[in-house]
């Protein structure tokens, strides 16, 4: 097969369930993702290596499960430039990388930008990092230096001081400064203003649609709360629930006693923020057109992992339900090398699979550690399986998928 050098478009969010998608739920307005999807291929069971960022995104980054990395649940953990990642792959086989937004690969400081030479090392040569939301009060970056001479970072850090996790309200700042505005807005100037003599991975990590539930206005008002489909109910026999789910089931953090017009409410906000995204992402995809691109860019989007959203009685992650364990996951191939359209491929993939369907575009090397399997022969035909069963591990519980079973192992 002829190799093909695309640019490439990767856009990532943190705690987007697999179904927060209008073309599998109807009621959430996610047109340009839709768009996408029709243009190339939706996995619908694909699955988070990890219930939780950090570990999810160093099984991201290296194609390690957390029993190889060590990386197990949200620590301060950092990723080391010496072992050879997929990031480092790509700019090695003559790609201009960069990233924008949050990583979670390197113990967060004070100062974000302290970490830059570590993220060169790593294999991103422009990088433009932020905190996730909550951390934004006290990591500094461009963003949160650009609040200050704004006058707002005071404003934010009030506000988030007297945020209720699950009690949302919108957002205190203008819209502009969002997190979820800066960012995209930010990788679309730098794409705008991107030179043509080489290939490019340009690598958006948005913050939401993550908590807090401070959506900006009129996303926070968007969803008739009256309208919003009710959450999955609690489950038969949950007085018997073992492992992470029983974990979940008895932290008020993740199984708050709520009403049911608070969870319209939470339910409303995460749309609402699902949709801003979206809007968002149409932008970047309107300035890889504008550039004449479009057709020779890769573009995949997914999330680091899902969030319960109800389900279950449960919010957040850290459970192996389908709504924290199953991710979305949409790619569409350059032009060239698209065989096929709008597909739903219901083929079992993991997370860490994206790093190598990169690598295997690029035309670069996998590390040879790496666990993770290309999409790219899924992409060129819709019932072929690489996969016999998918694995999530979290704090040292293992969760096997397999087309008809879910099973969970601890130590």
């Amino acid at each position: 097969m002829k190799s093909i050098r695309p640019n490439i478009l990767f856009i990532m969010t943190d705690q987007f369930r697999f179904d927060g998608l209008g073309c599998i739920n109807r009621w959430i307005k996610t047109p340009n993702l839709d768009k996408l999807a029709k243009a190339g291929t939706l996995f619908t069971r694909a699955i988070s290596n990890s219930l939780e960022c950090v570990p999810a995104r160093f099984s991201l980054a290296t194609g390690l499960y957390p029993h190889q990395s060590g990386v197990w649940e949200n620590s301060a953990s950092t990723l080391n430039p010496k072992h050879s990642n997929w990031m480092q792959a790509v700019e090695s086989a003559g790609y201009r990388t960069s990233v924008f937004g949050k990583t979670h690969l390197h113990q967060r400081g004070r100062d974000l930008r302290a970490a830059l030479p570590l993220m060169h090392a790593l294999g991103m040569q422009k990088v433009h990092e932020t905190a996730g939301p909550p951390g934004n009060q006290h990591a500094l970056s461009d963003m949160v230096e650009l609040w200050k001479e704004r006058g707002e970072w005071a404003t934010y850090k009030a506000f988030m001081k007297g945020a209720a996790h699950f009690h949302p309200k919108p957002w205190p700042l203008p819209f502009e400064l969002y997190y979820d505005v800066y960012v995209p807005q930010q990788a679309n100037q730098f794409l705008r203003d991107l030179g043509r003599d080489k290939p490019w991975f340009c690598w958006v990590s948005f913050g939401g649609p993550h908590p807090p539930y401070d959506t900006p206005e009129p996303y926070a008002s968007m969803y008739a709360r009256n309208r919003i489909p009710p959450p999955l109910p609690p489950i038969n026999g949950a007085e018997n629930l073992r492992g992470l789910a029983k974990k979940a089931a008895r932290s008020p953090h993740h199984s708050p006693d709520l009403t049911t017009s608070e969870v319209a409410e939470l339910r409303a906000y995460y749309a609402g923020a699902i949709t801003l995204i979206d809007e968002q992402i149409g932008e970047i995809v309107r300035t890889v057109t504008e550039r004449g691109e479009l057709e020779k860019t890769l573009i995949i989007f997914t999330s680091d992992h899902g969030e319960m959203n109800g389900d279950h009685n449960a919010f957040g992650k850290s459970t192996p339900f389908d709504g924290a364990l199953r991710i979305p996951l949409i790619i569409v191939p350059p032009n060239a090398a698209r065989k096929q359209r709008g597909i739903r491929n219901e083929a079992l993939v993991e997370l860490m699979d994206i790093g190598a369907t990169i690598v295997d575009f690029a035309g670069a090397k996998l590390p040879p550690r790496s666990n993770a399997l290309s999409l790219r022969p899924l992409l060129e035909s819709a019932t072929r399986d690489i996969r016999q069963f998918a694995i999530s591990e979290y704090q040292q519980h293992y969760v096997m998928v397999t087309s008809q079973w879910k099973i969970e192992f601890n130590k």
